[in-house]
Parts: structure tokens; C-alpha cells; sequence
């Protein structure tokens, strides 16, 4: 939602910054990572209900600098193209007792920063990182959940679902390239769960998520939907989903997690501009 033009813009809190080792790595799929993280600043991640928390990574783009470092003092002498980048990914849960956290991260070959550290994490490796954010909680009072997203969503998803009451019912659907890319999710049996192959990379004529969440079958009571995936089609949905179905804006939690065609730094500034919102302004 954006703020009315006349309305001077809030700054939002500063999250604290920390920086944590890699404990363990785990392949999910031949795509997905699952990397535990823990040490001393474990005690500085403030945790919170949200099951879409979700933190910022900080990613040198020379492996030379390593974490801690200041990213206000490296822009007073570093050239802005190569400062270190942020990159959001969502955390998959913690354990207080071990006082560790688990993020998953999508591997596609050498594009980008995130992934390929990913990929070539080893024990001890170093990561800084700010946050959480989120707000996505499972409501037990739903009559039913619709979960839906392409890979980018798939952890949250899968937090989502572990949260939920036993007797929770509805759907989730999930787009993935093919049948390699699923997940053995722990769900509420209630909850059916619907992978989507669109047989390849991700593109605006191979995705087919939005046509399923049409074609689904329309359950009675009140829905709660939990959507997010690449921006364009958060805004088909959202007609949908907000504008033809009525969801109310309380019950519907929908964002862009990525765009097609853009990096997460374009993506990311876009969010200001009429191209990048989710919602109209007029609403």
C-alpha cells in the first residue's frame, strides 16, 4: 500500500545487523539448498510470529571482503557498482535451544550472487544479513488457506504450512520447472497439495500458476490466501483474488518476490513506481 503523496514518507527502523557461520548444508533438490546458520549473533536476530520472515543478505561482489564489514563506510571510498549487494530470502525456522536458523536458497548455475554462494557454501563460511521482516501468520479461525507461488515462494510456503492447525483445509499450489524441482512438505492433512510443471525455466508464456488458481474450485467461508511469486502475475492474481473474488485485504497476503527480466536491485527500486506496485494507488 502506498502513502498519500501529501503524507512526508517514514523512515522505517534500522534492523539490526549480524553476521552468522554456516553449520550445515542441505540439498533439498537438485535446485534448493537448505543452509543452517548459528554463532554469537544468533542473540541479535529478533524473532518474531511471522512464519514469512525474511532477512537481507549483504553479498560482496569481491570474495576478497569478508563479513563483518560497514556497508555506510564502504560507500564513503568503495565505487557504487562495487559495493556489496542485498538480496532477501526468506528464513525457514529457527531453534532457539540450538540456537540456530535455517534459510533455503534456489540454485540456478552462475547468475547472480546468492546462488552460486549457495551452492559453493562450505562449514564455517560467513554471512551478514539484517532483519527479519514479514507479517503472515496462519489464521486458525479461516473456514480454509490458499497458498500459491512459484519456487521463490516455496519456503515460505512450506513454513506456512508446518504452522498451521491439524485440522486446517484448503490448497496449496506450487509452480515449479518439473518433477525434480518438488519438496516433501509437511502439511495439514486437510490441505491438498498441487505441484505445477511448467517444463522449463520460468518465463510470461511458460507459467501456469495463475490459471490454476482460476481454475480451482471455489471452497465456501471465508478464505485466507497466502500468494507470492514474480510481480507480473501478483498483479493478474490479485485481480482476481482481491477485486473478482472479494478476498479482503486483511485475509490476503500478496507481494512480488521477484520480477521477470529484472535483478533484485532493478526490482527492488521499482517497488516506487507505479510498475512495481501490487496494488493501484487508488486503493
Amino acid at each position: 500500500m502506498t502513502q498519500q503523496a501529501a503524507r512526508p514518507a517514514s523512515r522505517r527502523p534500522r534492523r539490526p545487523q549480524m553476521v552468522m557461520e554456516v553449520m550445515a548444508v542441505e540439498d533439498l533438490s537438485p535446485t534448493f539448498k537448505r543452509i543452517t546458520f548459528g554463532g554469537e549473533d544468533f542473540d541479535l536476530f529478533q524473532d518474531s510470529e511471522a512464519v514469512d520472515k525474511y532477512v537481507k543478505l549483504l553479498l560482496p561482489r569481491d570474495p576478497a571482503l569478508e563479513p563483518p564489514f560497514d556497508l555506510e563506510e564502504l560507500r564513503k571510498t568503495m565505487p557504487k557498482d562495487e559495493l556489496p549487494v542485498r538480496r532477501t530470502y526468506t528464513v525457514h525456522s529457527v531453534d532457539h535451544e540450538a540456537k540456530t536458523l535455517k534459510m533455503d536458497f534456489v540454485i540456478h548455475g552462475a547468475d547472480g550472487l546468492a546462488g552460486p554462494w549457495a551452492e559453493n557454501a562450505q562449514i564455517g563460511d560467513l554471512l551478514q544479513f539484517s532483519g527479519p521482516g514479514g507479517k503472515y501468520q496462519p489464521d486458525p479461525e479461516a473456514d480454509w488457506h490458499l497458498l500459491a507461488g512459484d519456487e521463490a515462494a516455496i519456503p515460505a510456503i512450506a513454513a506456512a504450512l508446518e504452522a498451521m492447525p491439524d485440522d486446517a483445509v484448503g490448497h496449496a499450489l506450487i509452480e515449479v520447472a518439473d518433477a525434480a524441482d518438488e519438496w516433501q512438505l509437511r502439511a495439514p492433512e486437510g490441505i491438498e497439495i498441487t505441484w505445477l510443471h511448467r517444463g522449463g525455466a520460468f518465463s510470461p508464456e511458460t507459467t501456469i500458476i495463475e490459471q490454476a488458481v482460476k481454475d480451482l474450485v471455489w471452497r465456501q467461508g471465508r478464505v485466507q490466501a497466502f500468494v507470492h511469486g514474480e510481480r507480473e502475475t501478483m498483479k493478474a492474481l490479485r485481480a482476481y483474488l482481491h477485486d473478482e473474488r472479494g478476498i479482503d485485504r486483511a485475509d490476503l497476503s500478496l507481494s512480488a518476490y521477484w520480477a521477470y527480466g529484472r535483478e533484485e536491485d532493478t526490482f527492488q527500486a521499482e517497488k516506487q513506481l507505479p510498475i512495481g506496485q501490487i496494488y493501484p494507488e487508488a486503493q
